[in-house]
């Protein structure tokens, strides 16, 4: 569904965070970090301090440091994978909207509760496992207005393909986290709702999509 320009935005966290913060989508306060400016954080942000790697994925990637040696110690490890990191500030929340976009409309809307006992939705074990938490799927119209027009104005700032955006409903209003280009579409969860019609949709846009391509283009009147 997703052009590759998409996949590039998304799966570059420095891009997108720049991108969000120039077109002013709220989001948590974030840093991008280079060795010599770790400590700038500090100023900015309070610990405990999430980091990020550009392109972790499915919550891998992702740490919190809860003071100065943490800090130290995970950026150290995170610094020999990248030139750059992302610092964000810590918000706990019990689960994270995923509102689903496609051709710039919102097709379903989720919430994903955290895992137990873990400040994630995946927890990652160190014996390979992971757990998750549970989930909430709700009709569109249902969920939070401020949620739905976050999470579209940061997915049409990426193109009009299929996104998943991960959203944060605070205190200081909905922030948007991340847009994912390839969402889960998982049987169960997210077509909860919509049932066959999720699928359908996606379908039907990509047959709309192809008769666009195929229709012959037009010679200009006069051209030949």
């Amino acid at each position: 569904m997703d052009d590759p320009v998409s996949i590039l935005r998304c799966t570059n966290k420095v891009f997108l965070a720049e991108l969000l913060e120039a077109h002013g989508v709220p989001r948590p306060r974030t840093l991008i970090l280079r060795r010599e400016t770790l400590l700038d954080v500090e100023a900015v942000i309070p610990y405990p301090v999430v980091l990020k790697i550009p392109e972790g994925s499915f919550s891998r990637g992702v740490f919190k440091a809860a003071d100065r040696p943490e800090l130290r110690r995970i950026a150290s490890r995170l610094f020999r994978e990248s030139d750059l990191i992302l610092a964000q500030e810590y918000l706990y929340t019990e689960y994270d909207w995923r509102i689903g976009i496609l051709g710039r409309r919102p097709l379903y809307a989720c919430r994903y509760y955290m895992s137990r006992d873990h400040w994630q939705i995946v927890r990652h074990r160190a014996d390979g496992g992971r757990d998750e938490g549970g989930f909430a799927t709700v009709a569109v119209e249902d969920a939070p207005a401020e949620v739905v027009d976050v999470a579209l104005r940061a997915a049409n700032l990426i193109g009009d393909g299929l996104y998943g955006v991960d959203v944060k409903a605070t205190v200081r209003g909905a922030l948007v986290i991340e847009v994912n280009d390839n969402p889960n579409l998982d049987a169960g969860v997210e077509d909860k709702v919509l049932g066959t019609g999720l699928y359908r949709a996606i379908l039907l846009e990509i047959a709309s999509r192809l008769e666009r391509q195929c229709q012959p283009r037009q010679t200009p009147r006069g051209a030949d």
